[in-house]
């Protein structure tokens, strides 16, 4: 059940179609189960998504296509690995369901697909485990980054570490910019909230401490899960 489809030798001098087509059709419904799980409890957008689904499919074709040497096969799918998006970074989660979507369509490619069905099975419950353990919320993060606009005038240094030690985990003075033609500052801490019911009181606090000027709380746009 776990020997290859093409054979038992490390070379081979042609592909027969059936096998190669039975790889493909095993490498597409691994690869949309793989975009099933990456979706959960995640944002995505729908081209990752579907690069994500037909990714194994593609090393498959790569794998079976250099009549199964295992060392010319690794070669080619590393090439994939020169490859820069032109978009935005990627997180360590997409970089790491990039590598296991490769790793699935490989292992099919060489015509082992029971052992890529394993494969996608164990690591699918691993991800989800890991998923559904997350802290918080429906996995939803703690950190955000707090934005406080104050007067020229006023010296910002350590003014609000007491308001932040009260309320954060941690907190990281990331941006300092001016507006308002020099009139205003402009500071963006990168914060970890204790408890997300009471940012409020923070924001609260914190316009008492500069002028009731602008502050506002968002996401943190956090780059260390970046590769």
């Amino acid at each position: 059940m776990f020997d290859s489809l093409f054979g038992t030798t490390t070379t081979t001098t042609s592909i027969e179609l059936l096998p190669l087509l039975a790889s493909i059709a095993a490498s597409l419904a691994l690869g949309f189960l793989l975009a099933l799980v990456y979706c959960f409890r995640s944002r995505h957008t729908k081209s990752f998504v579907m690069t994500l689904a037909i990714l194994p499919a593609i090393v498959c074709v790569v794998i079976a296509m250099v009549n199964g040497n295992v060392g010319a096969g690794v070669a080619v799918a590393g090439a994939f690995s020169l490859v820069r998006f032109r978009s935005a970074p990627g997180s360590a989660r997409d970089i790491a369901f990039i590598f296991l979507a490769m790793c699935v369509g490989l292992v099919a490619g060489m015509g082992y697909l029971v052992c890529a069905a394993v494969v996608t099975a164990v690591l699918c419950v691993a991800i989800l485990l890991y998923q559904a353990i997350s802290v918080g919320p429906l996995g939803e993060s703690c950190d955000r980054s707090v934005r406080i606009t104050v007067p020229e005038d006023l010296d910002f240094a350590d003014l609000f570490d007491d308001i932040f030690d009260s309320y954060t985990t941690y907190h990281e003075l990331v941006t300092v910019k001016t507006t308002n033609m020099g009139s205003l500052y402009r500071l963006v801490y990168n914060v970890g909230m204790r408890d997300l019911s009471q940012q409020r009181n923070l924001i609260d606090e914190l316009r008492c401490r500069n002028g009731n000027l602008e502050i506002a709380i968002a996401h943190q746009e956090a780059d260390y899960g970046e590769l």
